[in-house]
């Protein structure tokens, strides 16, 4: 009976040891660091995205989240879907305007993008929001309510060309009997729809340099340079829900620069070298926390076992 005791006295002092030590440690646990990626629009200049994931990719630093406006909205797709930094990059450099828009006669943009709908079945490697290997918002704008519109789930070819429907320059885009807009209008860089999707931590990219420098060669500049004053003006806006901010510096290039696609690669991946600290630090975090869930799972394990060996001397004494 004494053995028993004495094994017994051990036991639960062993529990309040492990117990205690759990405690004291509790304001010390990690906190989760889901990484999102917020990238805004900016037409050719908007290729810049590559190379910020081209910087990610190569530290294995992989977003849990991304989101997208208008060109931001096409890289997003594409590497959620499964396409590599290096192969986007590959994809940058033969793309041109007309893959994806013409012009055309109507009361309602000077362009259409409906060649868009070809290119993406190309490059996409699925074809929903719930096949991507990486959560997905893209940003539209409802032209007859004004109301900013994410979307997360089912088709993405026509929230991606909707996304993408800048206003006067290209036609609206019908989705599912809404004609959409561009989602600048709502969100210019959608920092809060990531916050919204679960992210921790959501890191920017963000084109501030105006469309025209000098003075607009067509009306398409004006237009453009127009809507990139008020998305300036706006910017406070979304920047409260970005904890970094990456502004490749594209002033040097212009709206349809695609032909310059490399040299705009390469701003991006000096920009996304910038923020890298930053990036390490959240994945050092990210990597912590799931740490600590592992080790919060084994000790439920633990103790969920332990009564049993406790109470086997009582029931003998």
């Amino acid at each position: 009976m004494k053995l028993f005791d004495g094994l017994h006295k051990s036991v639960r002092a062993l529990a309040r040891e492990v117990k205690s030590s759990h405690i004291a440690n509790r304001s010390e646990d990690p906190k989760p660091c889901r990484i999102g990626l917020a990238f805004g629009g900016g037409f050719a200049r908007g290729l810049a995205h590559v190379g910020v994931l081209k910087v990610l990719e190569e530290e294995g630093i992989i977003p849990d989240f991304i989101a997208g406006t208008s060109v931001g909205a096409v890289i997003g797709a594409a590497y959620s879907s499964g396409v590599s930094a290096k192969e986007l990059e590959e994809i940058a450099s033969i793309v041109r305007f007309k893959d994806f828009a013409r012009y055309t006669i109507s009361r309602f943009g000077l362009c259409t993008n409906d060649r868009m709908t070809g290119f993406l079945h190309r490059i996409l490697k699925v074809k929903t929001f719930e096949q991507l290997r990486i959560p997905l918002a893209v940003t539209a704008t409802d032209f007859m309510t004004g109301q900013p519109i994410v979307f997360t789930k089912g088709d993405l070819i026509d929230p991606v060309r909707a996304s993408c429907a800048y206003p006067g320059v290209f036609l609206p885009v019908n989705v599912e009997g809404k004609l959409m807009v561009d989602g600048l209008l709502g969100h210019a860089v959608p920092a809060q729809p990531l916050k919204q999707m679960g992210a921790d931590r959501v890191a920017a990219v963000f084109f501030n340099a105006h469309w025209v420098q000098k003075s607009p060669r067509h009306v398409l500049e004006v237009i453009g340079q127009c809507f990139s004053i008020a998305q300036a003006n706006m910017s406070c806006l979304w920047q409260q829900h970005a904890d970094l901010l990456i502004e490749p510096d594209v002033s040097a290039y212009a709206f349809d620069d695609f032909q310059k696609a490399l040299n705009l690669v390469k701003i991006g991946e000096e920009a996304g070298r910038k923020a890298l600290p930053t990036f390490r630090a959240w994945a050092a975090e990210r990597t912590a926390y799931e740490k600590y869930l592992h080790e919060v799972g084994s000790r439920k394990i633990s103790v969920a076992t332990a009564p049993a060996i406790v109470q086997q001397p009582l029931a003998l004494r």
